[in-house]
């Protein structure tokens, strides 16, 4: 049993069904991650299982970092993340998590930061309408009105306007597993998944 894994993403193709119809997926490599520390709601107030990925050697981890991976295993890792879970007590400490932990036809969560697109205007951030592109229009991309004048005065929270696009914590729910290749430790989800290639999916089972 598995809380959920790390991986990063190598990038997307399509497979085939067997009726024929091009399915969409996303390939994720998942290098061994490990449990590092359970979280129970006596000791820490709620009930988690922590884990750790992006293995590095221990001796380069810090000296407060070494002494809690050191109750795990003889592993180190640069990053941890935290699966909250019903029963801590299924898991075992410095077990290992793989692709093998999973089966296909999961439904799992996945969450990533999507792809920055820097500063956008109303119509790319928030699918603003244009105005007129000819008779004499001068507004084609602008915001428009953004309030009344003197009751309010001031702009209500909130307001859709331009600004930073993306780069934004997303999560994509009932993500189905294809395929799995445990040799490679790639997991091979349907559709699209947070971020561009190389960034580090957070995959968790539905609860």
């Amino acid at each position: 049993m598995t809380p959920g894994i790390f991986g990063k993403k190598i990038g997307m193709t399509q497979i085939f069904d067997e009726q024929g119809s091009i399915i969409p997926v996303t390939l994720v490599k998942t290098d061994s991650c490990q449990i590092c520390q359970i979280k129970t709601t006596e000791t820490d107030g709620y009930n988690a299982i922590q884990v750790g990925y992006l293995e590095e050697k221990l001796t380069k981890m810090s000296k407060p970092i070494q002494g809690h991976l050191e109750k795990s295993g003889d592993k180190g890792y640069k990053k941890f993340g935290e699966f909250h879970v019903e029963d801590p007590s299924v898991y075992s400490l410095g077990s290992a998590i793989t692709a093998e932990s999973f089966s296909v036809g999961q439904k799992v969560r996945v969450t990533g930061l999507s792809i920055g697109k820097g500063f956008a205007g109303t119509v790319k951030r928030h699918n603003f309408g244009r105005g007129f592109m000819t008779h004499g229009s001068k507004n084609h991309r602008s915001p428009g009105s953004i309030g009344a004048g003197s009751t309010p005065g001031r702009v209500y929270p909130g307001k859709k306007m331009a600004g930073h696009l993306g780069n934004q914590k997303t999560t994509i729910k009932n993500t189905e597993i294809l395929f799995i290749s445990a040799s490679e430790n790639i997991l091979v989800l349907k559709g699209s998944l947070p971020g561009k290639p190389e960034n580090i999916l957070k995959i968790a089972l539905n609860s």
